[in-house]
């Protein structure tokens, strides 16, 4: 199995020294995966028609994903480079895939791209794309088409909906058809990526840090459990009043009231919460039969480094799906 982290690009504040530092630990730890998240625009929640049902806002910083991968590619060794997500409809098409070829000729064929289709309608207008927001699905099939066909063909002759390339390519090409993997949660999403994509993308050291995460994890899942992309996840176990009562209590600014309607069963079925010595057999138990990659929080002193070295180990040992 292989074991990513994310980095916490809202927690360290659009820090620019924390990028190279994180990414390098995060190396030297054995991680095998970096992801990061894609935002170009913040916007401002209230008093917006249709509402932004998303968790971000303007007072949360992102790093542009391709320009940061550019730059840890020339600081690592052998750090995979995953986009998680890329929003891709709100962007040029031909242009993603110059930018991804050069970040992986750059990384030695390290990058793993995640794309979505976004929920901020916002950053679309702002990006002068607001007519492909309504048909975001629809358009990322067709530059996820066009993606593989620049990256493989010398000329490109090509017309859909979204793209017309008259006899024209991108040079230097990648050496390899770069993973493309999609991201969501609603059963389209879902039936995209079997479609498709190359794949898809979806603790504590003693007991009383457990019971501590276990209340983070409460308020974290009702957080989430607000937006309509997590809705599929409630219908699954046949919750889906809860997520309709806790969508009711964020537009009333109800935030620290809304970890109350999360049950402890819901936590024990959407979340695993175990000491970092169970964590690998965990792991192990539930997702074994069909995970592949997983991401783990990043360690915050030298005795964490330590553990998340020995369960990093651990990981790698356990045999997965092919």
């Amino acid at each position: 199995m292989r074991v990513g982290v994310v980095y916490p690009q809202i927690e360290l504040g659009g820090d620019p020294a924390a990028v190279k530092a994180y990414a390098q630990a995060a190396e030297g730890l054995g991680y095998d995966n970096l992801v990061i998240y894609d935002h170009v625009l913040g916007a401002v929640h209230e008093g917006r028609e249709p509402k932004l049902w998303g968790p971000y806002t303007e007072r949360d910083p992102f790093h542009e994903p391709f320009v940061t991968f550019a730059y840890l590619a020339g600081i690592t060794e052998r750090l995979e480079l995953t986009t998680g997500v890329i929003i891709l409809p709100q962007r040029q098409t031909a242009l993603v895939a110059k930018q991804a070829a050069d970040i992986d000729l750059f990384s030695g064929g390290r990058l793993r791209l995640g794309v979505g289709v976004g929920w901020n309608w916002v950053e679309f207008d702002g990006l002068e794309l607001s007519g492909h927001f309504r048909r975001r699905g629809a358009r990322e099939e067709n530059q996820i088409a066009l993606l593989r066909k620049l990256w493989a063909e010398p000329v490109v002759d090509h017309t859909d909906e979204d793209h017309r390339i008259d006899r024209a390519g991108i040079l230097p090409r990648p050496e390899r058809r770069i993973p493309i993997w999609l991201g969501g949660f609603s059963k389209v999403a879902f039936d995209r990526a079997a479609r498709i994509a190359d794949g898809f993308i979806i603790s504590g050291r003693n007991s009383e840090e457990v019971s501590k995460n276990y209340e983070a994890a409460r308020r974290r899942i009702s957080f989430y459990g607000s937006t309509r992309a997590y809705f599929p996840v409630w219908e699954v176990h046949g919750w889906q009043s809860t997520g309709d009562q806790l969508r009711e209590m964020s537009f009333r600014n109800r935030w620290s009231e809304m970890p109350g309607l999360i049950t402890d069963e819901m936590v024990d079925a959407l979340c695993l919460i175990t000491t970092h010595d169970e964590l690998p057999a965990a792991i192990q138990k539930r997702y074994g039969d069909y995970a592949t990659r997983i991401n783990l929080e990043f360690p915050r002193d030298e005795e964490g480094e330590a553990v998340t070295k020995k369960i990093i180990a651990e990981l790698h040992a356990i045999s997965v799906p092919t």
